[in-house]
């Protein structure tokens, strides 16, 4: 069953914010890291070199106060630093639980490799993951900021696993810890949580084990704490009206990439989380325009009426080039903010998004 998404999502209203329809304004997570923090990494792995993990977190620190500040000037209400700090997805996360252990790189797709993790043992929890990336971020922000986090699902099921008697006991054990490292990052004052779990696009069948796992995941987290989940690519109609019983409070779709030819699978019946729309197309090196994204946006008004609905792209953006990225989102934000003004003016029926805006 959804939370009460209601209860959290004014937080992130600016108190200047110009209109009086809000739809608020966020980026998935992954951001193009400057190239000097690419050679940063180079170096501290570099025997002959002097640059040492002290140098490599000021690199991380001075990256992370960088696209923080991007992410402002671009306008976005929900700020990320980027996952500068972050490798990959799965590994970042693998290599700080306790019962999994590397093995070398496994080949995926054409050349390219990932270094797939193995459970070996039990997981278990030892240091916080990610508080003090988010206390970082958040004392450099003047925004709201988000933390994503790799779901138990994908960490469970993109993993070999060599200690449990099934993937879904790792999961859900997976997810105890995800709820444990919630609950420091909500003592540290974080208001925004991310899920992700791509592999629940890949292996659909098993949304009943990923809402277990969410249950485990909120457990205790309070109704002002706002909990995403960001599922990308893949047929959605496999997972849709499940996702309905789902304890979160919003959606995050990609439906940019795919000409938002799936909107119908989310219009009966009634969507209940928010939708936080991907209004951008994370996966093409072309800066859409104003117009473009405002059409788009609408779409995401057939599925949910304007104060259930999230603006975003339809994924990270780490694999574009930086000055593509930063166009889309300052585009994005744009295309929101004219978008509220029509509704507020009664130029666009929410009701009616795409035939009133023609007309």
């Amino acid at each position: 069953m959804v939370r009460n998404p209601q209860a959290n999502r004014e937080q992130f209203r600016p108190d200047d914010h110009p209109n009086d329809t809000f739809l608020l304004t966020s980026v998935v997570g992954s951001y193009p890291k400057p190239k000097w923090l690419n050679r940063a990494d180079e170096l501290v792995d570099d025997v002959e070199s002097k640059f040492d993990e002290a140098d490599l977190e000021e690199a991380h620190d001075d990256a992370a106060r960088l696209i923080t500040d991007e992410h402002e000037r671009a306008g976005l209400d929900t700020v990320v630093d980027g996952e500068v700090r972050r490798n990959e997805m799965v590994e970042f996360f693998a290599d700080r639980i306790d019962g999994y252990e590397f093995n070398g790189p496994v080949k995926v797709w054409g050349h390219n490799y990932f270094d797939k993790p193995s459970v070996v043992d039990d997981v278990e929890y030892d240091e916080p993951w990610l508080v003090d990336e988010y206390e970082f971020t958040n004392q450099v922000a003047d925004r709201p900021v988000k933390v994503p986090i790799t779901g138990p699902y994908t960490l469970g099921f993109w993993a070999f696993n060599e200690a449990y008697d099934t993937t879904e006991d790792l999961v859900y054990d997976l997810a105890d810890l995800v709820n444990e490292e919630i609950e420091k990052l909500v003592d540290a004052g974080a208001r925004y949580i991310q899920i992700d779990e791509p592999a629940l696009a890949t292996t659909p069948e098993d949304h009943a084990i990923v809402g277990e796992a969410l249950d485990r995941i909120v457990s205790g987290i309070p109704e002002d704490v706002r909990i995403g989940l960001h599922v990308c690519y893949g047929d959605y109609s496999r997972i849709y009206p499940e996702l309905n019983d789902f304890p979160i409070d919003e959606f995050d779709v990609e439906l940019s990439n795919g000409d938002y030819e799936q909107v119908p699978v989310f219009e009966d019946p009634d969507f209940e989380p928010d939708l936080a729309l991907g209004a951008v197309d994370a996966h093409t090196a072309e800066i859409q325009s104003v117009e473009t994204i405002k059409q788009n946006i609408l779409q995401g008004l057939r599925i949910v009426p304007p104060e259930k609905l999230t603006i975003s792209p339809d994924c990270g953006l780490k694999l574009l080039p930086r000055a593509i990225a930063y166009g889309k989102m300052e585009n994005m934000v744009q295309a929101a903010r004219e978008i509220e003004a029509e509704i507020d003016a009664g130029e666009i029926d929410p009701d009616n998004p795409v035939e009133s805006y023609s007309e």
